[in-house]
């Protein structure tokens, strides 16, 4: 008998209870869902690439037939793109420039990839696809190799005011509320728009702790309030095979070192806020990286969304870095245009 491969024997993770009460719920509902005659539609997320290579972010769903468009949560509240139904381990087809590759979606339906296509610096097109759906296209962002600066950018409480860490407030947000409802923090539009003025070509990553769900909802409240085009960084919805919920912190940590992994040559401004652990985790982040961080900028709560979010979590954890504070987009701009080559107007 041929000896087996050592990592065969490497048994799969044991899930957590949560994971196979939910299992086991989607595959009932799926089931169900497949036998009513839904077909399967997909919602595609703005990714980012590099030289040959792209990241394509999309999810699969299953609607009633003619309800493709449902799948993008226009004019619903909040709670109802929570009760969407996802189509897991499902082959996904993605193609551009003639080209053409198979994915597989995960547990909860979702598409992140990375595809050895070959296309020019800007916004570019892949076409996402499975069997019995309407094909549909995601945006990603190709950066030109000469690139060495860009923005990630925390999203509750740093360019949308929703005071996350309030449960009573957040649930409301994530749940009852539409994007119409969302205000936008102060000046941090016409930051961005000056940073991308400034710096022509560079990526804008729109990082949160946010489900996926959410993502149509998001994408619309930044154009809406004249935000900058960027890659969005969400996570998925519910629990993970070893844990009832999943970790925001682990959420934002693993994709800021992708982010230092993808674009070596890269430094970015990190931009978050004091109510929650963004000083914390960019600051980790930026003394393993140095060389990844061009300077942290941090939106400062007001005294009133402090109390009501339990506090500022300033952190000890700090850098080298240039670090500034200030309550709104226009102080941040301030601070920023005393920093050498940033370039903030």
């Amino acid at each position: 008998m041929d000896e087996l491969d050592p990592l065969s024997r490497i048994p799969e993770p044991i899930k957590h209870t949560a994971a196979r009460i939910e299992d086991w719920i989607h595959e009932q509902r799926e089931a169900n869902a497949l036998r009513a005659g839904r077909l399967p539609a997909i919602v595609a997320y703005p990714g980012y690439g590099g030289d040959g290579w792209v990241r394509v972010l999309a999810r699969v769903l299953l609607v009633q037939p003619g309800a493709e468009r449902s799948v993008h949560y226009e004019n619903v509240r909040g709670w109802r793109s929570f009760t969407s139904l996802s189509l897991n381990d499902v082959d996904v087809t993605l193609e551009a420039n003639g080209e053409r590759h198979v994915v597989i979606a995960d547990r909860g339906g979702v598409v992140d990839a990375i595809v050895p296509f070959k296309l020019e610096p800007g916004w570019q097109e892949v076409t996402v696809s499975a069997a019995g759906s309407v094909p549909v296209v995601a945006p990603v962002f190709v950066v030109d190799p000469a690139t060495r600066f860009g923005v990630v950018s925390d999203i509750d409480d740093t360019v949308m005011v929703t005071s996350l860490p309030r449960p009573l407030l957040a649930a409301w947000n994530a749940f009852v509320l539409d994007e119409h409802g969302r205000q936008p923090v102060p000046g941090m539009a016409v930051l961005y728009e000056r940073l991308a003025g400034e710096h022509p070509g560079s990526p804008f990553v729109y990082l949160s702790t946010g489900a996926w769900n959410a993502a149509p909802a998001l994408t619309r409240f930044l154009s809406r309030n004249l935000y900058p085009a960027g890659s969005m960084l969400l996570t998925d919805w519910g629990p993970t095979h070893d844990r009832f919920f999943r970790s925001g912190k682990d959420h934002k940590r693993a994709e800021l070192r992708r982010l230092a992994r993808d674009f070596p040559d890269i430094r970015w401004l990190l931009v978050g806020d004091d109510g929650q652990h963004d000083e914390e985790i960019y600051g980790e982040f930026a003394n393993a990286h140095p060389t990844s961080v061009r300077a942290v900028a941090i939106r400062e709560l007001s005294a009133q969304e402090a109390v009501l979010a339990g506090g500022r979590k300033h952190a000890e954890t700090r850098s080298m870095h240039p670090w500034v504070w200030s309550p709104n987009g226009g102080g941040l701009a301030k601070e920023l245009a005393a920093i050498p080559e940033l370039h903030v107007l």
